[in-house]
């Protein structure tokens, strides 16, 4: 049963990172300085973690927070944690993003369980608004949270952590849990891919209405993971680029046009069981979906010399209204087989819509869930900016399918690069505190 408002999983009273306190708190462990933090962490366990040392490290905390989530409701909001899914794949997509791959650089297989667990602690108090559990109080000792949350509310975080497939190799005795889904991304078209920014054993997809909330998860889980796992690539992310609810409306991409009309709504519950989440051949992956990254380059400058009716022609919808080039309002739906007086399909053979569309592709379709993303420049003077991708579906195979006829046929691969990939396993969510990401493994 989940604790009353203001209360920890066993009673003990939890002090949001945006509430102040004029009592000097005791610390749980006067010596927590002198241990590791994924020590202090992996002694308690999840829900003590997140009931004993969260009082106790926020109490120190700083200034109040309260004024400002009084006066916006965003960011006040706060995501459940638990749930039969992860939190951050249906919930109404947030502004910002904050994503992260990891590699597992210990051969440790205690070592890599009581991280997902310590991971599962941060997680559950990040995403209430609070801070990192552990020892912030004690002058002497390296506060178990950065502290750049002081004073910000939960913003609707969610983090969402994913396993990939080079995580189930020989290191950790994980190779026989595999889902035979999970292999790496073949090579598609269109991809300019830098080894850099591809893959990794883990990937946490942080998102909040709050770049600073966002970031500071992912700079914690990386203190936390210190010595166990190392920062392969990350990819900070603003401004959604997909509708994911119902309640939303349709954002615009960097090159001006609606982004995500046609995108699956988390409240269709049918279409998500149908498209997104797993029934997989390893149990412990029933219930969770597959997660794919890409980084795609926009090349902006290419792109905002073409003429209006160039752009609309590559899309296949207004840029004005996102209608249809065959309708006149942004809902209204695509008739391919519209022709125009010259006998020319009015949505072109080449559009986005057109290759992208569920009817064109066997019925195939995924969650949308991107960002754009702006990297300053690049070594020749032009912007490093466009789209980080992020989907989730129930089979990678889907988005494979996908990218196979874009990258082959799409008026827009002349406009963009693919720089980055990555595929992750994310499993169910956690039904309650008595358990975390390391049971799906270490059960």
């Amino acid at each position: 049963m989940e604790p009353a408002p203001g209360r920890g999983p066993h009673g003990g009273c939890e002090v949001s990172r945006h509430q102040g306190t004029d009592e000097a708190a005791t610390p749980p462990n006067q010596d927590a300085g002198r241990l590791s933090r994924r020590g202090f962490l992996g002694g308690v366990g999840v829900a003590g973690a997140v009931g004993a040392g969260v009082g106790a490290a926020v109490a120190a905390g700083g200034a109040s927070g309260s004024d400002a989530a009084r006066s916006d409701p965003a960011q006040a909001a706060q995501v459940e944690f638990y749930g039969p899914h992860q939190a951050g794949i249906t919930t109404p997509s947030q502004d910002r993003l904050a994503f992260a791959a990891f590699d597992v650089v210990t051969d440790d297989r205690a070592g890599l369980r009581d991280l997902l667990r310590d991971w599962t602690a941060a997680g559950v108090a990040m995403t209430r608004g609070m801070l990192v559990p552990g020892d912030s109080t004690t002058p002497t000792s390296v506060p178990a949270d950065t502290g750049e949350a002081m004073g910000v509310a939960a913003s609707a975080l969610t983090v969402t952590v994913g396993f990939g497939p080079s995580l189930f190799d020989d290191r950790f005795g994980l190779a026989a849990l595999r889902p035979s889904a999970l292999v790496p991304l073949p090579a598609l078209p269109g991809d300019a891919l830098q080894p850099s920014r591809t893959g990794g054993d883990l990937a946490v997809q942080a998102c909040a209405h709050d770049p600073q909330v966002a970031f500071h998860a992912i700079r914690n889980l990386t203190r936390i993971g210190d010595g166990a796992v190392r920062l392969r690539w990350t990819q900070l992310g603003f401004g959604r680029t997909s509708t994911t609810s119902v309640q939303q409306a349709t954002p615009r991409n960097l090159m001006g046009f609606k982004d995500g009309t046609r995108n699956l709504k988390g409240e269709d519950a049918a279409a998500m069981a149908r498209h997104v989440w797993v029934d997989d051949d390893q149990p412990w992956m029933r219930g969770g979906t597959y997660l794919v990254a890409r980084r795609i380059r926009m090349l902006i400058e290419k792109w905002d010399g073409e003429p209006l009716a160039e752009q609309e022609e590559v899309f296949g919808r207004r840029k004005d209204s996102g209608a249809p080039l065959t309708g006149a309002r942004e809902f209204d739906p695509p008739r391919m087989e519209a022709r125009g007086r010259d006998g020319a399909p009015v949505i072109p053979a080449d559009a986005h819509i057109r290759l992208a569309s569920p009817e064109g592709n066997g019925g195939t379709s995924i969650l949308r869930r991107g960002f754009s993303y702006t990297d300053g420049l690049d070594e020749a003077g032009l912007l490093d900016a466009g789209l980080f991708f992020v989907s989730f579906q129930r089979d990678p195979r889907q988005f494979v399918t996908l990218q196979r006829r874009l990258g082959a046929h799409d008026a827009l691969t002349e406009y963009i690069k693919h720089t980055a990939s990555g595929v992750w396993a994310c499993p169910p969510g956690l039904p309650d505190g008595s358990r975390s990401w390391a049971d799906h493994l270490f059960a």
